[in-house]
């Protein structure tokens, strides 16, 4: 169950850019993190998708809160294109890979997601981003 300061909302800057929601202090060590992102390009597409991580933390130091993460994820969204005048759904396989710094109630981080596409075609794209949380 989530308590007080395990819950983070926050929003990342990047490709793409977005809402996130974090929970850490989950069961096992693995932290669910799910990014609600858009890229509004001002070319022929627009995308919009929800990705969510399930994401293992190691300490990279002793005395400070600053940690490698990585982890397996998912992502389902709607791709646009504006010339076409048409949209698909877009579905596929991701991870993450990033570092943040944990202040008490925010955590600051950069990280990169290489996602495989399978639905409706086959595509490999990468993105990431720098972000920031604050731990209710």
């Amino acid at each position: 169950m989530a308590t007080a300061q395990n819950v983070g909302i926050g929003f990342q800057v990047g490709d793409p850019t977005g809402l996130n929601l974090h929970f850490r202090n989950s069961s096992g060590g693995m932290r669910p993190d799910i990014l609600f992102a858009w890229d509004i390009s001002e070319g022929d597409r627009n995308f919009f998708f929800v990705n969510v991580h399930g994401l293992w933390f190691n300490r990279l130091s002793a005395s400070a809160p600053f940690n490698f993460y990585y982890g397996p994820g998912g992502f389902v969204g709607v791709r646009k294109r504006k010339r076409e005048n048409d949209s698909d759904t877009v579905v596929g396989f991701s991870g993450n890979f990033g570092l943040n710094y944990e202040f008490s109630r925010l955590d600051l981080f950069v990280q990169i997601t290489p996602r495989l596409s399978i639905v409706p075609e086959t595509a490999f794209d990468v993105g990431g981003g720098l972000g920031l949380r604050f731990f209710l």
